[in-house]
């Protein structure tokens, strides 16, 4: 199994993440001319010593042999590199990004699962080298998410990255011709991407995370909204440079609870791009699941619903 492995298009898939001391799960319908229907959400307490009994009762409860199931994995278990693109046939570019990565990674690349994902370039400009980005992780890493799964049941079709989870809710806010950037915060730290025309386009991660931005008062709250700041400024600054032929209409702030105030207006008077924040009601149904309309519950179940709205990536 790859990194995200290719499916046939399905009617939805069943995400299951594994979080610090709980495992989530949603379940989307994908209904056409009409917003995605979130089916279901469900959450275990689940301390990582007994994750595999709690992924079991998950199964059994839900029924996980009825859907196409699908993972994440965690903020520091890949590492997503941006590399020009081999200049070679198709069926060799994995072999030859392997070689490319070789000095990239913090370790073996003889140790390493890799799948790729191809940036497309301006359709009006002459052609020329592009890059994409190149997904790494410990093969042991993609072992034990496996097994894990593998003994509770469940069949794992698909291990996605939380860059792709976002890239799927952020695809749903974009305005016709114009990219989009978005930014969300969790345990892991921040995570901003940049999307148009529902591709990936720009992803980095910034080294603050929920719990400091919840709790910090005073001068350490001015002092890591400086930090973002700064790390979006430089972000967006080279993705002009980069992708000069995308016009950015907006920077989107993903929930992020409650406990969260004040980034928006600080952003807003720091940035050049429009920021605005949004709730996942307006891209998905919640009928079905009313307890979803809350800030916190959006912030908890972010990556969850972005798996859950997984798409069918391009072969490579």
């Amino acid at each position: 199994m790859g990194l995200f492995a290719k499916e046939k298009k399905t009617a939805g898939w069943m995400s299951i993440i594994l979080e610090e001391d709980v495992i989530r799960a949603a379940h989307i319908k994908q209904i056409p001319q009409s917003k995605p229907l979130v089916e279901w959400i469900a959450s275990y307490p689940a301390p990582k010593a007994s994750n595999d009994k709690t992924l079991e009762k998950l199964a059994k409860d839900l029924h996980s042999g009825n859907y196409l199931c699908t993972t994440l994995l965690g903020g520091r278990d890949y590492q997503l590199l941006s590399v020009e693109a081999p200049n070679v046939p198709r069926e060799e570019l994995k072999t030859a990004m392997r070689w490319r990565l070789k000095d990239m990674l913090d370790f073996r690349v003889d140790d390493a699962t890799i799948d790729v994902l191809d940036v497309p370039v301006d359709k009006d400009a002459p052609s020329r080298n592009h890059t994409m980005y190149a997904v790494a992780a410990r093969n042991q890493v993609i072992e034990q998410r496996q097994t894990l799964f593998a003994e509770a049941k469940i069949a794992l079709r698909a291990i996605d990255i939380p860059d792709l989870a976002q890239r799927n809710i952020s695809a749903l806010l974009e305005i016709p011709g114009r990219g989009v950037a978005m930014l969300f915060f969790d345990n892991d730290g921040g995570l901003l991407t940049v999307t148009y025309g529902a591709e990936l386009y720009l992803s980095r991660r910034i080294d603050v995370t929920l719990v400091q931005l919840s709790t910090a008062t005073g001068d350490d709250r001015h002092s890591l909204f400086d930090k973002i700041t700064l790390e979006l400024q430089r972000s967006l600054d080279h993705f002009d440079r980069q992708f000069h032929f995308i016009t950015l209409s907006k920077l989107l702030l993903a929930p992020l609870g409650d406990t969260v105030v004040g980034l928006q207006e600080y952003l807003g008077s720091n940035l050049y791009v429009p920021i605005e924040s949004f709730t996942l009601d307006a891209v998905l149904d919640l009928t079905k699941v009313p307890d979803l309309r809350s800030a916190d519950a959006q912030q908890c179940y972010f990556y969850t619903l972005g798996a859950a709205l997984r798409v069918e990536e391009k072969v490579l």
